[in-house]
């Protein structure tokens, strides 16, 4: 794994041969996509965008994105190609039909798996393709601080390097083959999905003893079992407050990922499954709204 900085976001030098990326175009402008796309107009790049809602889209233009009627229209003349899409599937439905041809570089920012990523790198025919799922919600995307977690040539780095300066405040290398940006991923999720459903349980638990449960955070805040996203994510459940910034539908996703990663890697997945049963029973109540809904597993 590598790790360089450069001006306080995290890039490699450049080389001979270096092409300038000045144009991108983003396929798909949902939860993440949409301030991805406005991370990418701050740092002055052009910006094309294709949702398959177009309405999520169409906001865009005023903060000075072409909207294209549709993917191929987007990537027409584009140096680098970033989908955000929801899926394999989602991203293969897009991408399969386009040519991307062999000056543009793809990169693939979806949780897809392991074998997702592998399936994906097959339709890039010539174009360059990067690994590269990022840690972070709604906010962090809107202010350009996520954290990507990349995998791909390091011939290609320099390319995407003004990209993921302009949507993230520090990139991981994770190494230069398809999927090792998934492996990350994946384990990183394994972390937030448990800390999440950890802090439903506390809070949960703190109801049905009678307890305020604003009295966990509080007892946890400082401390060595503090964390920042416990304190978020358990302060919207006390509130009620699912207003989608990582939705719980993505969270059912991305624990069948992880399952299936685990038993590629002959890990004990008890603890995954137990999770991924939580997610997907407070998603049957609604799945457009944030994870921290599995409160409502929990029986509260």
């Amino acid at each position: 794994m590598r790790v360089g900085r450069r001006g306080g976001r995290f890039a490699v030098s450049r080389g001979k041969g270096f092409q300038v990326t000045k144009s991108v175009a983003v396929l798909g402008t949902g939860m993440m996509g949409a301030g991805m796309a406005r991370s990418l107009l701050r740092a002055g790049l052009s910006v094309a965008v294709w949702n398959r809602s177009a309405d999520k889209a169409r906001p865009l233009a005023e903060d000075g994105a072409v909207v294209a009627a549709d993917p191929a229209s987007a990537v027409e003349g584009a140096d680098v190609v970033l989908t955000v899409l929801f899926d394999a599937d989602s991203t293969a439905e897009v991408v399969g039909g386009l040519d991307l041809g062999e000056d543009v570089v793809w990169v693939q920012s979806g949780t897809v798996g392991l074998i997702g990523a592998q399936r994906l790198a097959g339709l890039a025919g010539g174009a360059g393709y990067v690994d590269a799922p990022v840690l972070g919600t709604r906010k962090p995307a809107e202010d350009g601080k996520l954290t990507v977690l990349a995998a791909g040539p390091t011939a290609l780095r320099d390319r995407v390097a003004p990209v993921f300066d302009a949507i993230g405040a520090r990139t991981v290398w994770a190494g230069e083959k398809p999927g090792d940006g998934q492996r990350l991923k994946l384990a990183a999720n394994s972390w937030v999905l448990s800390i999440t459903a950890a802090t439903a349980q506390a809070v949960a638990l703190s109801r049905g003893l009678g307890l305020e449960p604003e009295a966990f955070l509080d007892a946890i805040a400082g401390g060595a079992a503090d964390s920042a996203y416990a304190q978020a994510k358990g302060r919207a459940m006390i509130a009620g407050d699912f207003a989608p910034s990582f939705g719980i539908d993505g969270a059912v996703k991305d624990a069948e990922l992880i399952l299936d990663a685990m038993r590629e890697a002959g890990t004990e997945d008890r603890v995954m499954r137990a999770l991924h049963e939580q997610y997907r029973v407070a998603a049957d109540h609604g799945g457009t709204e944030d994870m921290a809904a599995v409160v409502r597993a929990f029986g509260t």
